[in-house]
């Protein structure tokens, strides 16, 4: 295991952590793991301009020589261009943040869709088979149909309701059949201060508009970037030390629960009262159910993932969902809600 400290991390519900004290706890306790473990990593992340593969690169900074790719450095829409990317690099570890995850349209286009979340990730997963590298990969919450009562634990079968869910599944399916060493990390409803997450539009709407409706009839745990990059800094400190937890998938998640309609209500009330300026009144934040705002792709009214599997393998604590919304939150503010 790391040394506790990055533990710390990792706070209890309600908790207000040093960012910068933690920054520095995370860097020290990551480099003290590596040097027990004796290797100089080269570590490749795909996809470094998203949400996790900025906030990826940051916290794996620590870890050795990361090399972090964009599009135009390695395109999963493009048959063999991962592959040919990789190659050049020669990783120990690749971490791929890299996804089609525009939900609605997948649902219009799902070629392309299959070919960036399903088909590269053959091709990753294939490369690493072939040269003893291990992948991280992440997937989603919308594996699942969202009927069991109770939380999903990994062992339960994938039934997704959209074609984005179907290309993830199948993503991971590929994956774990190439012989890869490999993590596959289910996530759901991502968010940080950078690019396109509900939190961000919520904001938006709230100071534009005199009323909003949200759905109040689909659960889960919002999970920021930050995070899961966090964890995933953990994992690849334990594949450095030879240490890494048995390949397989992973649920990662904040803890507690929320829907849509209450976590609007919570990022809404946290605004205002770091200062923003909403149109919105709290008591005109309305829900409503799935049903009463269709959209392309069926989503699942239950995306809780039971975390109970990843908690034990890397002795990690996760938060309450609502800590690093405050952190989204804040940060947003702070740039003027844009």
């Amino acid at each position: 295991m790391l040394p506790k400290s990055i533990a710390g991390l990792f706070a209890p519900a309600g908790a207000r952590v040093n960012r910068t004290a933690s920054w520095i706890c995370r860097q020290n306790a990551v480099s003290a793991g590596l040097r027990q473990g004796g290797r100089n990593l080269t570590l490749v992340i795909l996809g470094r301009n998203g949400q996790i593969g900025s906030a990826a690169s940051r916290a794996l900074a620590p870890l050795g020589k990361v090399v972090a790719l964009g599009r135009g450095d390695a395109d999963l829409a493009q048959p063999g261009a991962v592959a040919q990317a990789l190659a050049a690099i020669e990783p120990a570890i690749v971490i791929n943040c890299a996804a089609y995850t525009a939900v609605d349209r997948a649902e219009s286009e799902p070629d392309l869709a299959d070919r960036i979340n399903h088909h590269a990730v053959a091709e990753i997963g294939a490369w690493a088979a072939g040269s003893g590298a291990t992948v991280v990969h992440y997937s989603t919450d919308y594996v699942f149909g969202g009927h069991k009562p109770g939380a999903y634990v990994e062992a339960d079968a994938p039934a997704p309701l959209n074609a984005y869910g179907r290309s993830k599944r199948d993503g991971e399916a590929a994956l774990a059949a190439s012989g890869a060493r490999h993590l596959i990390f289910r996530t759901s409803w991502v968010h940080s201060p950078i690019g396109n997450n509900f939190i961000r539009t919520m904001l938006r709407l709230a100071a534009e508009r005199d009323s909003l409706r949200v759905v109040a009839d689909q659960y889960g745990a919002p999970t920021s970037a930050s995070l899961i990059a966090d964890v995933t800094a953990q994992a690849v400190a334990a594949i450095a030390r030879d240490t890494p937890p048995p390949s397989g998938v992973y649920h990662l998640a904040a803890a507690g629960e929320t829907s849509w309609h209450g976590l609007a209500a919570y990022a809404i009330a946290e605004a205002r009262d770091a200062g923003m300026t909403l149109r919105v009144a709290p008591d005109a934040i309305l829900p409503i159910t799935a049903g009463d705002y269709p959209l392309p792709a069926k989503r699942p009214l239950n995306s809780r993932l039971d975390t109970g599997k990843l908690r034990a393998a890397l002795d990690v604590t996760l938060p309450d969902w609502t800590h690093h919304v405050r952190d989204t939150v804040s940060a947003l503010v702070g740039e003027g809600g844009r």
